[in-house]
C-alpha cells in the first residue's frame, strides 16, 4: 500500500474519503489489516503530505485513529484531546488540514466509556482535588449534561445509559461547534468540498458506527 500523493488526493471526493475509513474499520475489526511498508511510506512522504481526512478523537489510549481505520503514514491528520471537543487552536488545525493541505473529510470520533465524559458527570464530586486544568477541561461537557439529563436521574459515571447519551450528544455538539465557529469549514462543507461527520468507536468490539 503506497502513501497518498497530490495526484491521488486530488481524485478523492468526501464520499470516497468516508468509504476509505469505513473499509479500514472493517479490516481492523476483521484483523485483516493492509500490508504496508512503513519505512517505504516514510520515504514516499519525505517531500510532503497529502492526507484525505482530518480525524478529531479522544486521547484515550484505545482510540488511535490510524489503527482503528487501518491507515498508514500520510493518510490522515490525527487531532486528539480528552473528550474530543474543539477550541480555537483545534479549529485552526482543521482549517489547515482541509483548506491548505486538501483533506476532504472531517470526522468527530467519540468512544464508549470515555474517561473525560465520566469526569464531566462526576465533576461536582471531584471539584477541589487539586487538578485545576483537568477541572477546566471536564466542564466543557456541562452544556450537554444539562441538555440530556432527566429529572431525578442519577448524575454519575456509573450510569451507563447517561454516559453513552452524553457521548453521542458531545459528538453532535462538537460537529455543530465546528460549523458555527469556523466559517472556513462551514463554507467548504456548503460548497461540497468536504464533509463533516460524526462517529462512535466501541472500545469493546473495535467497531465504529456512524452518526
Amino acid at each position: 500500500m503506497k502513501a497518498h500523493t497530490s495526484e491521488t488526493q486530488a481524485t478523492i471526493t468526501p464520499e470516497k474519503a468516508l468509504e476509505f475509513l469505513k473499509e479500514g474499520n472493517k479490516r481492523f475489526v476483521g484483523n485483516l489489516k493492509v500490508n504496508r511498508n512503513l519505512l517505504e511510506q516514510v520515504n514516499d512522504t519525505r517531500q510532503g503530505q497529502w492526507p484525505f481526512a482530518v480525524i478529531l478523537s479522544c486521547i484515550d489510549s484505545r482510540t488511535s485513529a490510524e489503527l482503528i481505520f487501518d491507515q498508514g503514514l500520510g493518510d490522515i491528520f490525527s487531532i486528539r484531546i480528552a473528550g474530543n471537543f474543539v477550541n480555537q487552536d483545534i479549529l485552526g488545525s482543521m482549517e489547515f488540514g482541509c483548506n491548505v493541505a486538501g483533506s476532504k473529510l472531517v470526522v468527530v470520533l467519540g468512544h464508549s466509556k470515555c474517561g473525560a465524559l465520566k469526569g464531566g458527570l462526576d465533576a461536582p464530586k471531584i471539584e477541589g482535588l487539586g487538578m485545576d486544568n483537568l477541572n477546566h477541561l471536564i466542564y466543557h461537557f456541562q452544556p450537554c449534561i444539562d441538555k440530556i439529563i432527566k429529572e431525578g436521574e442519577e448524575r454519575s459515571s456509573t450510569n451507563e445509559d447517561l454516559l453513552e447519551r452524553l457521548n453521542i450528544c458531545n459528538i453532535e455538539k462538537t460537529m455543530d461547534d465546528i460549523r458555527h465557529q469556523s466559517s472556513t469549514l462551514r463554507t467548504l462543507e456548503e460548497e461540497g468540498k468536504i464533509k463533516i461527520v460524526g462517529a462512535n468507536y466501541c472500545v469493546e468490539s473495535g467497531e465504529v458506527t456512524w452518526l
